[in-house]
């Protein structure tokens, strides 16, 4: 998962920028360079992943015009042959070579032809003007802010322009940056009209688009290796990946020493598709030792998104530290397109819809953000089947109201998709949700609240929350994420836009805490 770094004006001290830009040299320990441009700076780590020689180093370079881009290309060798027969010449296997061809051929309009995960900056050797653009959901990173010449900076996370820029915001997702203006080019999270596919139709559809996102991400010159909760859609990933390949997959799975749901049935799935599986354990000090350094990691204050990272986060470290796995699959962006445990109390298929389409245009603050920081803390770079383009544009087209949970079971046109194919046992395919941070066991969080309980007096609480106008804290393990994040990341809390939440408007959702144990219909979930 590499780093990229850009400066787009002239007259930047290149120590400053080296200083910021190596905060996140575990994203691309293999190789780094800082190019000037002659009108600012491009830097790059690079995560060998794709043409693994020295070749593939960038920054790319055509006749003065520069890019750097921390992300995959997929079927990029069609477009690469098209630009042989143009002329173009191509020193690596690399995928992001073709971006340089593609720009010179078709300007910004390059970006909605793209089936890709990524986030680019481009330098244009002939207008001498900077181009940056990210991927419709926001899989791959990228923040930007103005340095005190106002300068426009961007950088793959927060931490690299902490003390460059004053105030550090998220590149939006599905934009393009050119002239001084984000442009729109893909809204994913916006259906312009509805997809009248009947369940059956649906579900064949969803079947064969998942298979088609899982396919394509296993093409790799790197080892790939694959998180398995045990939960349907890390289930279904896993499955799909090993019916797909000539050998057993590597699957992990984490969960506290004392409680973990996600392993039994991480373990099932394992035997059942007959994975290489390894199981990793926590204990309650690895997590509250761990805290201080995943905020700092994830850049966030918020509940769910640091509860979850923890297990993701010491998943990763075992596998970076004891195999030589360099891609990891995972199951993010399922609960988003087809429903929470919450979303069964929208109150209709329009709500169902608009809820949908909210969490979508907000993964890359959420999810995706902490998939993306624990993954690449480790250097290691994440792949999400569910986050496939045409998947995601296929199932928020499709009419919400086969999409509700009319079935007694959530999810049902997934779980349905593979029902009777020999991918997953019913007792995973129909197994009960459980979000990540509960199902590695429910005593982690109720470790992490307990010590938030513990360093606060009532008194102290009610008045430290006071100090806070955007996205107050409102309990005392919601203070203290937010005292640490504070710590790392004075005055940009508006990076997040809010603390993720059930939508406490509807009836049965008027919640205090993000977690679906809360929620009354919760039921085996926790079982």
């Amino acid at each position: 998962m590499c780093s990229v770094m850009g400066c787009c004006g002239s007259g930047t001290d290149m120590e400053e920028f080296k200083t910021g830009f190596d905060r996140t040299i575990s994203r691309g320990p293999d190789d780094s360079r800082i190019i000037d441009t002659g009108k600012g700076l491009l830097g790059f780590h690079r995560l060998s992943i794709m043409g693994l020689t020295s070749h593939g180093m960038q920054p790319f370079e055509l006749d003065g015009s520069y890019v750097v881009c921390n992300g995959e290309i997929y079927g990029f060798k069609k477009y690469k042959n098209m630009l042989i027969q143009k002329g173009y010449i191509f020193k690596s296997d690399s995928d992001c070579e073709i971006l340089l061809p593609m720009y010179r051929e078709y300007n910004t309009d390059m970006f909605p032809m793209l089936d890709a995960e990524f986030a680019c900056i481009i330098y244009d050797g002939r207008t001498h003007e900077y181009i940056a653009a990210r991927d419709p959901i926001g899989i791959r990173p990228l923040y930007y802010g103005y340095n005190e010449n106002g300068t426009i900076l961007f950088a793959s996370e927060p931490k690299n322009l902490v003390g460059l820029a004053d105030k550090i915001m998220p590149f939006p997702p599905g934009h393009y940056y050119k002239g001084g203006k984000f442009i729109s080019y893909c809204d994913i999270a916006k259906t312009d009209s509805i997809c009248n596919d009947n369940v059956e139709t649906a579900c064949r559809n969803i079947h064969d688009k998942l298979i088609a996102g899982v396919e394509k991400r296993l093409i790799a010159d790197a080892k790939v290796g694959f998180l398995l909760s045990g939960g349907l859609d890390s289930s279904l990933v896993c499955s799909i990946a090993a019916k797909k390949s000539d050998k057993p997959i590597k699957t992990f799975a984490i969960g506290m020493s004392g409680d973990a749901i996600d392993l039994k049935y991480a373990r099932q799935v394992a035997d059942y598709i007959g994975s290489d599986h390894t199981e990793v354990y926590m204990t309650p000090n690895d997590v509250i030792s761990s805290l201080d350094e995943l905020i700092h990691l994830l850049g966030t204050y918020d509940i769910t998104t640091i509860r979850a990272g923890m297990g993701m986060y010491l998943v990763c470290k075992a596998i970076h530290e004891k195999t030589d796995i360099r891609v990891i699959l995972t199951g993010e962006i399922s609960d988003e397109l087809f429903g929470y445990k919450y979303t069964d109390f929208a109150p209709s298929a329009e709500e169902f819809q608009k809820e949908a389409q909210k969490r979508i245009s907000e993964l890359h603050m959420y999810d995706v953000l902490r998939a993306d920081r624990c993954i690449s803390v480790n250097s290691l770079e994440a792949r999400v089947p569910f986050g496939d383009i045409d998947f995601v544009k296929y199932v928020m087209s499709l009419d919400p109201e086969i999409k509700l949970n009319k079935y007694g079971k959530g999810k049902y046109l997934l779980r349905r998709a593979f029902q009777n194919k020999g991918y997953l046992p019913d007792e995973i395919l129909y197994r009960e949700k459980a979000a990540f941070s509960d199902a590695v066991g429910h005593s982690m969080v109720d470790y992490l609240k307990e010590y938030a309980q513990k360093q606060y007096s009532d008194k102290e609480f009610k008045e430290k929350c006071q100090n806070y106008t955007h996205a107050r804290p409102f309990t005392k393990e919601s203070l203290l994420y937010r005292e640490i994040f504070e710590k790392y990341y004075p005055g940009q809390s508006e990076m997040i836009v809010d603390f993720w939440m059930p939508n406490r408007a509807w009836k049965g959702c008027d919640v205090n805490d993000p977690s679906a144990r809360v929620l009354a219909n919760y039921g085996d979930s926790g079982k």
